[in-house]
C-alpha cells in the first residue's frame, strides 16, 4: 500500500517536472500550462496599453500607440483653420452689414455685433458643460457643426435676396432699420451661429488637448505647443476671413462672404471625420455643475455641524503603477470643508467627498485669474467696432490698392502667425535653459505680459484718436469723405492687442486645462472663451454707461450721435487704458498668491 502511494507521488512529481520542462512525452500537459500563461501575458500587456478612461470613435477602448499623439491633434488644428474662418468671416464686418444693410445707428450696430460675439463665446460654457457631463467632444463637435452651418444658411439666403433685406436708402430721408420679420430672420440665423460656435469653442481645444498624456514630460511639452498652435490656427482663419473673405464681401457681395463661410463649416466636418481612427476620446464622467453646487449647498446647510477631519484613502494612476494616495482636506477656502462632514444637518442631504471639495476648491482658485482676463478682451472688443469705424473715416489705401477697414484685423493675426511659432520654437527653449524649469515661462507670466500689453493699446488707441480727430477739425467735422490721414495709425492698437491676445488666450486655454480636475477640463477650457464674452458684454455695458453718465444735464455723451467726428472716443480710451491698468495690478496681487496643482507649471 505505501510503496502504491510512493510511486503514485513520483510519477505525479515527473508529470508536473516534464509538463515544466516541456518534455515531449508530457505534451499534453504542457501545453496547457504555457497556453495560460501566454493568455496572461498578453492581457497584462493589452491593460499596459490602454488608455485608461478614454475610448475610440467606436467606443471601444483606445490604445496607445495608435489612438493620440500631435497626429491625431493635427486634424483639430485643421478643423480649427476652417471653424475660426467661417466664423470670423461673418464676425468681423458684421458692424459694416449692419451700418449699411441693415441701416442700425453706429452705437447700435457696435452694440448689437459685442452682444452676437458675446453670445457666442459665452456658449462656449455650454460645450463644456455637455462634453464633460453627458456627451463626448467628438459628438459635440459634429453637432455644433451643423448648427452653426444652418445659422450661416440662413444669413446667406437673406443677404442674396432683396425681399428679405429693408429697401435702400433714400436720399431725400433717413434710412428705414430692419425691422419685423425680416429683424427677426437676421436674429434668428446670428444666434443660430453663435450657438454652433460657441459649442464648437467649449469642445474642440479640450478634444484637442485630450491626445496628449499629461503624466510625462514629453506629454505636457506637446501639450503646451498643441496651445501654441491652437491660437495660430485660429490667428490663421481668422487672417482668410478678414483679407479674402472681407474683400469678396464688399466687391462682390455679403451673399457671396457668407456662401464661403456657410461652405467651409460645412467642408469641416469630413476633415474631422478623417482623424476619427486616431483620436482618442474622454469619457463623460458626470456633470461636474453638479459637484459644484453639491459642495457648494452642503457648506451652506452644514455650517453648524462638526466637519469631517478624517482622511480619506484614494488609489490613483500614476505612470501605470497604482498607489495609495492619503486627501486631506486642505486649510485654504476652509468653509468649503463644511460639505464633508459625517453627517450631514439634513437626511436627504449627501456628505461630499474630500476629492470632491478638493475639486471645487481648485476650481474657485481659478475664477480671480479668469475675472482679471476679463478687461483685456473688454479691449478687444473695441477692434470690432469702434477701431473699425474710425478706419472708415480715414485713408484706406495703400498706394492703389484700397484695404477694406474690416481688414485692419490681419494686422495682429499677421503678428500672431509670425510670434506663435518663434515664442514656441525659440522663446520657449531658451528660456526653459535660463529658467531651468519644464515651462520656461509659466502660464500666470504669460498672462501677465498680455495683460501689460492691453494698458498699452489703449494709451496708443486714444493718442491716435487725438490725432485723428485734429486733422477732422482742421478738416470740418462734418466731412464724410475719408479724413487726410492713412488709417495704418490704428494698425498699432491692433498689433499691441493682437500679441496681448496670443499671450493671455494661449496661457489661459493651457492654464485653465492642465489646472482642473479631469472631471472638468472641457468646462474649465471654455473659461477662456467665456471670458472673451464677459468681455464683449462688458463693453456693451461700459458703452451704455459711459454715454449715460456723460449724457447728463443737456450734454453730448461721449460716444453718441451719427457722426464719428463728433464722438469723445479718446476719453474713453483713456478710461479704458486706466481700468486695464487697475485691473493689471489686480491680477498682480491674485497671481502672486495662486498656487499651482498641475505638475511642471511652476518653477
Amino acid at each position: 500500500m505505501d510503496s502504491h502511494v510512493n510511486d503514485k507521488c513520483l510519477r505525479s512529481k515527473l508529470v508536473a517536472r516534464d509538463a515544466v520542462e516541456d518534455s515531449p512525452k508530457n505534451q499534453d500537459f504542457a501545453w496547457p500550462i504555457k497556453g495560460l500563461k501566454l493568455l496572461f501575458e498578453v492581457k497584462l500587456e493589452e491593460e499596459s496599453t490602454i488608455w485608461e478612461g478614454y475610448v475610440n470613435w467606436k467606443k471601444k477602448p483606445a490604445t496607445k500607440g495608435q489612438h493620440g499623439g500631435m497626429l491625431a491633434a493635427s486634424f483639430v488644428l485643421v478643423v480649427e483653420v476652417m471653424e475660426s474662418l467661417a466664423f470670423l468671416a461673418c464676425g468681423c464686418n458684421l458692424v459694416v452689414y449692419l451700418l449699411h444693410y441693415m441701416h442700425y445707428s453706429p452705437s447700435e450696430a457696435a452694440n448689437n455685433v459685442t452682444n452676437f460675439m458675446g453670445t457666442a463665446f459665452l456658449l462656449a460654457l455650454l460645450g463644456g458643460f455637455l462634453s464633460d457631463a453627458f456627451f463626448i467632444t467628438y459628438k459635440i463637435y459634429l453637432m455644433s457643426a451643423l448648427v452653426e452651418f444652418l445659422g450661416l444658411a440662413i444669413l446667406t439666403t437673406q443677404s442674396h435676396s432683396s425681399w428679405l433685406m429693408p429697401p435702400e436708402c433714400n436720399p431725400t430721408g433717413p434710412c428705414e432699420q430692419v425691422n419685423g420679420a425680416k429683424a427677426a430672420i437676421l436674429f434668428v440665423g446670428l444666434y443660430a451661429t453663435a450657438l454652433g460656435v460657441g459649442c464648437i469653442k467649449g469642445c474642440l481645444p479640450a478634444h484637442g488637448a485630450q491626445q496628449f498624456d499629461e503624466t510625462t514630460i514629453n506629454g505636457r511639452i506637446q501639450l503646451a505647443t498643441f496651445f501654441n498652435y491652437f491660437v495660430f490656427c485660429l490667428s490663421f482663419g481668422a487672417l482668410l476671413a478678414v483679407t479674402l473673405v472681407v474683400w469678396i464681401e464688399d466687391n462682390k457681395g455679403w451673399d457671396w462672404g457668407l456662401g464661403i463661410a456657410t461652405l467651409t463649416i460645412l467642408l469641416s466636418i469630413p476633415v474631422f471625420l478623417a482623424g476619427s481612427g486616431y483620436y482618442k476620446i474622454k469619457v463623460p464622467s458626470g456633470s461636474p455643475l453638479t459637484t459644484i453646487f453639491m459642495v457648494l449647498i452642503g457648506a451652506i446647510v452644514n455650517r453648524s455641524m462638526p466637519q469631517n477631519d478624517t482622511e480619506q484613502q484614494q488609489t490613483v494612476t500614476k505612470d501605470d503603477i497604482d498607489q495609495t494616495q492619503t486627501l486631506t482636506l486642505s486649510p485654504n477656502l476652509k468653509f468649503l470643508n463644511n460639505a464633508a462632514v459625517n453627517k450631514p444637518a439634513y437626511d436627504f442631504l449627501n456628505n461630499c467627498s474630500t476629492k470632491q471639495v478638493e475639486d471645487v476648491k481648485i476650481i474657485l482658485q481659478l475664477l480671480p485669474i479668469f475675472g482679471c482676463t476679463i478687461m483685456l478682451n473688454c479691449c478687444i472688443a473695441q477692434l470690432s467696432t469702434f477701431s473699425i469705424q474710425q478706419a472708415a473715416s480715414m485713408n484706406t489705401k495703400i498706394g492703389s490698392l484700397n484695404v477694406p477697414p474690416a481688414s485692419l484685423p490681419a494686422f495682429p493675426v499677421i503678428f500672431i502667425i509670425f510670434l506663435a511659432p518663434l515664442y514656441d520654437h525659440i522663446i520657449i527653449p531658451v528660456a526653459r535653459k535660463v529658467t531651468k524649469s519644464e515651462m520656461g515661462v509659466s502660464h500666470l507670466q504669460r498672462i501677465g505680459v498680455g495683460l501689460l500689453l492691453s494698458v498699452l493699446a489703449m494709451a496708443i488707441a486714444a493718442l491716435v484718436e487725438i490725432k485723428r480727430k485734429r486733422i477732422a477739425t482742421r478738416s470740418g467735422l462734418e466731412q464724410q469723405e475719408p479724413l487726410p490721414i492713412t488709417f495704418l495709425w490704428v494698425s498699432f492698437q491692433y498689433l499691441f492687442l493682437g500679441s496681448a491676445d496670443l499671450f493671455t488666450l494661449a496661457g489661459s486655454l493651457e492654464f485653465f486645462y492642465t489646472e482642473t480636475p479631469e472631471t472638468m477640463k472641457s468646462l474649465a477650457t471654455s473659461l477662456s472663451f467665456v471670458s472673451l464674452a464677459m468681455g464683449y458684454y462688458l463693453s456693451t455695458v461700459i458703452v451704455s454707461i459711459v454715454n449715460g453718465v456723460t449724457g447728463m444735464f443737456g450734454h453730448r455723451g461721449w460716444l453718441s450721435g451719427e457722426n464719428l467726428n463728433h464722438f469723445h472716443l479718446e476719453r474713453f480710451y483713456w478710461l479704458m487704458c486706466i481700468l486695464s491698468a487697475l485691473n493689471f495690478l489686480f491680477y498682480l496681487y491674485c497671481a502672486k498668491r495662486y498656487k499651482y496643482q498641475s505638475k511642471g507649471a511652476s518653477f
